[in-house]
């Protein structure tokens, strides 16, 4: 059986972490004294590990260490608050669901650490979709192509047997980088224009689309 191997992104790709990643940042700069950054600021570095993010957000602020201390009190503060919501973008489970079902292995590449997919997966039944999970614990985050060459090295499978899925330009980076096919999609944080100029071979608006794409990309395997 050929292998076919899918790669996802998290935060704006499967889950809509929006509010809480631009509350986080503006309570974290808050925090430090620092004039809080635009979410248009913030969409813009979601992906990167998060030292590297909060640097690129404050490239002047002399103490990186507590930004990212701050912004780690902040977010965990915020996803206790009583009106908390990060949900699935409709879609997400049932996409994941046919792709198991047609025998795909499937893999996760993320900014994220270890504790917050940890507290993903305690939210939402995401963890039984995932044969190898990669992030920004491991090892080079985005848009380094570490994430993507492990989990294919870990599932066994080739460049052209795989494929990564993300709403950001590192995730259209990084597939580019390993020779992986990269697929955008426009409902994250990142823009469909962006995405494409950062090397997406194709951007879809809904899962609807992105279900028949990774159809065909099947087909072409078989």
């Amino acid at each position: 059986m050929t292998l076919k191997l899918a790669i996802f992104d998290m935060d704006g790709t499967l889950v809509d972490s929006r509010e809480v990643i631009q509350t986080a940042m503006v309570r974290a700069f808050e925090a430090c004294g620092l004039a809080p950054p635009s979410y248009d600021d913030t969409r813009q570095i979601v992906g990167l590990g998060l030292s590297e993010a909060c640097q690129r957000l404050a490239p002047d602020y002399h103490d990186l260490p507590q930004l990212v201390s701050e912004y780690k009190s902040a977010f965990v503060a915020r996803r206790s608050d009583p009106d908390f919501r990060e949900p699935l973008y409709e879609g997400a489970i049932e996409t994941l669901e046919h792709l198991a079902n047609d025998n795909w292995l499937i893999a996760m590449a993320t900014g994220k650490s270890h504790a917050g997919i940890k507290a993903v997966f305690g939210m939402h039944p995401l963890a039984q979709y995932f044969d190898t999970i990669w992030c920004a614990d491991d090892g080079p985050g985005k848009p380094h192509p570490f994430m993507c060459l492990e989990a294919m090295k870990a599932l066994g499978a080739e460049a052209d047997q795989s494929l990564i899925i993300g709403d950001a330009t590192f995730d259209m980076q990084m597939g580019r980088a390993a020779g992986i096919r990269s697929i955008g999609v426009s409902w994250g944080f990142g823009k469909a224009t962006e995405l494409s100029d950062a090397g997406a071979h194709e951007v879809h608006d809904d899962f609807r689309t992105l279900n028949t794409s990774l159809d065909t990309f099947a087909e072409e395997l078989a």
